[in-house]
């Protein structure tokens, strides 16, 4: 997507004169989403925005890894050597309204911007997040590589995992495939759980061996030119399990129900809540109030890209939008079961990538 489109989307109803994007130690992914940047740390870099144009505000250490991958209508300024480079860049934003990422921003920073007197400073944090919503193909394309990654790497090491193998060894072995695949990193720190520990949705793994007929779970992803994948697997290990298995089915099952339901116009919270009301109602209620967490989020820069599901302002389907989709049980004393795909949704509905 041009820059241009970009901004035209941030910009739209918002009351500013310029954005301001101000990265901390990690990047504001709006960094990313404006620059198309994937080498370089950037930290405490700014990026100040008009309709038009992007300049990033940059020191010696990464002028040159920015300049390398700057496209038209980013421009690269050498800024932050000196006090006087520095104060002759940030003067743009005397006497105008800015925007800034209030979901990023820390009060220290906001106090630093203060100083350089905008006549307004107004969280468009919203706008930022609605114009990542629905993505272009060459995201589209970014977050696929992502995915297709992390399904082969869950794929490869189910194969490979063998009893007494501790959770640590396995979630190592899912990282490395991933990286070798071409993988720039993680989208999160990889979650494996073992038998008990599949009833914690965010168990971190830790020395707990694995035992021939435990519940195995890994949720894990893929980032790939700064966009991210979020998939999760459970299966039994070895000898059957037929509470586990009849549980790993069911969810299946949920899941597919819930996909087939998302497409352009739908409202994400209502199917959230026919799922729920499903799992409950499950035989009688025998896994009412089991299913603990949303059904799902948004995708893209970042893993959570936008609560999509649930009661929140971006719970319409919109043709272009990825969604994670993770109906899932847990039983504490015995086991959990997710299963979570990234889907596209297109004009007839839900694609899974």
């Amino acid at each position: 997507m041009e820059i241009e489109a970009k901004l035209r989307k941030i910009f739209s109803g918002a009351k500013i004169n310029l954005l301001l994007i101000k990265n901390s130690d990690e990047q504001d992914p709006n960094f990313k989403y404006l620059t198309g940047f994937t080498s370089g740390t950037f930290e405490d870099n700014f990026l100040i925005a008009s309709r038009k144009k992007v300049s990033v505000l940059t020191s010696e250490l990464e002028y040159e890894t920015a300049l390398s991958q700057a496209k038209e209508g980013v421009e690269v300024i050498n800024a932050l050597g000196s006090k006087k480079d520095f104060k002759k860049a940030i003067s743009v934003i005397k006497g105008k309204s800015i925007g800034v990422n209030g979901n990023f921003l820390s009060f220290n920073d906001y106090n630093k911007i203060k100083k350089f007197k905008p006549s307004k400073i107004i969280d468009v944090g919203e706008n930022l997040i609605k114009a990542r919503l629905v993505k272009s193909a060459e995201e589209i394309a970014n977050i696929r590589k992502a995915v297709s990654i992390t399904k082969f790497a869950i794929m490869e090491v189910q194969k490979s995992i063998k009893a007494g193998m501790t959770e640590l060894e396995v979630a190592a072995q899912v990282d490395f495939v991933m990286k070798s695949l071409g993988a720039s990193g993680n989208s999160f720190d990889t979650i494996v759980a073992f038998g008990k520990n599949t009833a914690l949705p965010h168990h971190m793994p830790d020395q707990t061996k694995l035992n021939n007929g435990d519940l195995v779970l890994i949720d894990t992803g893929a980032k790939y030119n700064n966009y991210c994948a979020d998939i999760t697997r459970t299966f039994v290990y070895g000898k059957a399990n037929k509470r586990a298995e009849e549980m790993i089915k069911f969810v299946k099952r949920v899941q597919l129900m819930a996909i087939h339901m998302l497409k352009p116009g739908v409202d994400a919270y209502a199917v959230e809540k026919k799922i729920r009301k499903y799992i409950d109602s499950y035989k009688g209620g025998v896994y009412k109030g089991k299913f603990i967490h949303a059904l799902g989020h948004g995708i893209g820069l970042e893993v959570h890209d936008a609560s999509v599901f649930g009661n929140t302002p971006y719970r319409k389907i919109k043709k272009g939008m990825t969604l994670a989709v993770e109906p899932g049980i847990y039983l504490v004393g015995f086991g959990g079961v997710r299963v979570e795909d990234d889907v596209l949704i297109d004009k007839n509905g839900a694609i899974v990538l």
